[in-house]
């Protein structure tokens, strides 16, 4: 795949995005068991001059030094395909030298019929429960679960892997300095 690809999907989905940030529905996409995750770090995704998404990492712990459960929160400023999203992080796991195998394959398709597009002020979520599994939740509920422990690793490792793609976004949501 062409390394221009996740760039260029990006860019056309914030040219075609419009409207103001619905914080309502933003603020709605609240943390299932709340009260049990404390938030590590959090930083605002911009490429180029364009803000794309606010995201937030919590854990049970305070820390990601030491944690069992993880959750990223991601309120996006701009509208992106369901489609673009799931392009993206195949495109990110092979940057990140993640191969694409069978498994991962199905893990895309199951993103691809569980994710909505996202328009301005929608969320995304992933709740890592207590086997490591991924649940995703957007302001209206559950979307759907992946039963993998290495799905959710490789799918955080798009922000959190020290060869993710934004290292100052990176720092900023393990909560270090960058």
């Amino acid at each position: 795949m062409p390394k221009t690809r996740p760039l260029l999907s990006l860019l056309a989905g914030i040219l075609a995005a419009t409207g103001a940030v619905d914080v309502e529905a933003a603020e709605q996409c609240a943390i299932p068991n709340q009260t049990a995750f404390e938030q590590v770090g959090e930083t605002r995704l911009k490429v180029l001059f364009w803000s794309i998404y606010d995201a937030e990492l919590w854990t049970d712990s305070g820390d990601y030094s030491s944690f069992t459960q993880r959750v990223l929160r991601l309120n996006y400023l701009r509208n992106i395909s369901a489609d673009d999203l799931v392009d993206t992080t195949a495109d990110e796991w092979q940057r990140l030298g993640i191969e694409l195998t069978a498994e991962h394959q199905q893990w895309l398709s199951e993103l691809r019929t569980m994710w909505p597009d996202v328009n301005e002020g929608d969320c995304l979520m992933l709740v890592e429960d207590s086997q490591g599994h991924a649940e995703f939740y957007n302001a209206k509920g559950s979307l759907g679960r992946i039963e993998s422990a290495i799905f959710t690793d490789h799918f955080l490792a798009i922000w959190l892997a020290e060869n993710s793609r934004f290292d100052d976004e990176r720092k900023q949501l393990l909560g270090v300095s960058p």
